[in-house]
């Protein structure tokens, strides 16, 4: 037996290690509390379990589904897009369901990435970016999101020569892991860009959106002029409406890149379960009150957390967007280094900034989806950690 030599380039998935490092200590009977991984604890909204335990009952739904999806998820994908963006989408043409954004993610290299092809990639960013780029055969270019720069890529700091031969590009805003967010003249600028670049497609990942605080509204990709012409956007209900279990995403945008995908979907996947459609229908077009309702749960967490992190000397950002905070290492360690210390020492695993790119070295990665009691024991347990440190 040989395995292909592109797994030899694949490092192991940053999450299944941390799960595992986390699973091996609670299994020895430690009490870890988990900042790292970006999984809400909040349930799902009722009236859309509701809705799927219905449809899972009618026999219709148990048949192979349509790699498409249903022509009503996506009619209810282009009406929350009017409503919440503004912004018309052909739903036969310009919306695609997916089994969650990170299939789509994952696949949409494969429509553009020939063996040696360039991807831009932010750094640090979701490791589904590049990794799906070396499985296509390709090679990522990583951008550098720079603290001074608000973690926005410079499109005039990448070497000409690069980008005329980049075809793909990505961007993510609200970001994950930094929590930083771009505003419309960045996202004019990243469509001026491409359009400099004709071969360029740009795809913009946005499952963050609905998760802002103090009434910040994070814009979509697809509100600016032109967008449409040169790529597309990938959402995810995992976020907004807690489903990360639930599996189902979209994409939306350039009708050539939508049957791309479409395309290799069809030949690699069977499709969304139906009764999972149903459910997704439900939650676009149902009550949408649970979302203020969340993120006063997540901002009450993310200030308490700014605030003892203040205390114990690590510097972090205050976030507008996301259910994350991206925080800097004390001196002298590396993001391994003191993502080990805190396990070892105070019992919270983080990620380490490392796992997300060369340019997150220096920081670690606390998520806000955890339970309020376990997040003030955590609380508690850097103030303890701290005190018998200094």
């Amino acid at each position: 037996m040989q395995l292909a030599k592109r797994l030899n380039k694949l490092p192991p998935y940053l999450f299944v290690d941390v799960n595992k490092k986390i699973a091996e200590l609670r299994a020895r009977g430690e009490d870890i509390i988990s900042f790292a991984l970006g999984d809400p604890d909040l349930p799902t909204p009722a009236h859309i379990i509701e809705c799927m335990c219905q449809a899972a009952h009618n026999q219709a739904n148990h048949r192979y589904p349509e790699t498409g999806g249903l022509p009503t998820l996506r009619q209810a994908i282009a009406e929350w897009y009017e409503r919440r963006f503004g912004v018309t989408l052909n739903p036969d043409k310009e919306v695609l369901p997916l089994i969650g954004s990170k299939e789509g993610i994952g696949h949409i290299a494969l429509c553009f990435i020939e063996s040696g092809d360039i991807a831009l990639v932010p750094d640090p960013g979701y490791p589904v970016y590049s990794m799906s780029t070396i499985i296509a055969g390709g090679k990522p270019y990583f951008m550098p999101l720079k603290e001074e720069n608000d973690f926005l890529p410079d499109f005039e700091a990448i070497p000409e020569p690069i980008a005329s031969k980049a075809k793909l590009m990505w961007l993510n805003y609200p970001n994950n892991p930094t929590g930083a967010t771009a505003d419309i003249d960045f996202f004019e600028k990243a469509v001026h860009f491409a359009r400099q670049h004709n071969n360029l497609a740009v795809c913009h990942d946005a499952p963050y959106t609905e998760v802002a605080f103090e009434g910040y509204k994070p814009p979509s990709f697809m509100q600016v002029s032109g967008a449409k012409e040169v790529g597309v956007e990938f959402h995810s209900l995992s976020k907004t409406y807690h489903m990360t279990g639930w599996r189902i995403g979209m994409v939306v945008g350039n009708a050539e890149m939508i049957d791309a995908l479409f395309r290799v979907k069809s030949n690699l996947d069977s499709g969304i379960p139906q009764a999972i459609q149903r459910a997704a229908i439900e939650a676009l077009r149902g009550s949408q009150n649970h979302i203020a309702e969340h993120n006063a749960i997540l901002q009450r967490r993310r200030d308490k957390l700014i605030k003892v992190l203040a205390k114990i000397g690590l510097k972090a950002r205050i976030p507008k967007a996301t259910f994350y905070i991206w925080a800097k290492v004390p001196q002298g360690y590396t993001s391994i280094d003191f993502t080990k210390k805190l396990l070892d020492e105070a019992g919270i695993a983080v990620t380490p900034g490392i796992g997300y790119g060369k340019e997150g070295e220096g920081y670690i990665r606390f998520s806000l989806t955890l339970a309020d009691d376990r997040l003030e024991e955590g609380v508690n347990r850097l103030s303890a950690w701290h005190a018998r440190r200094c």
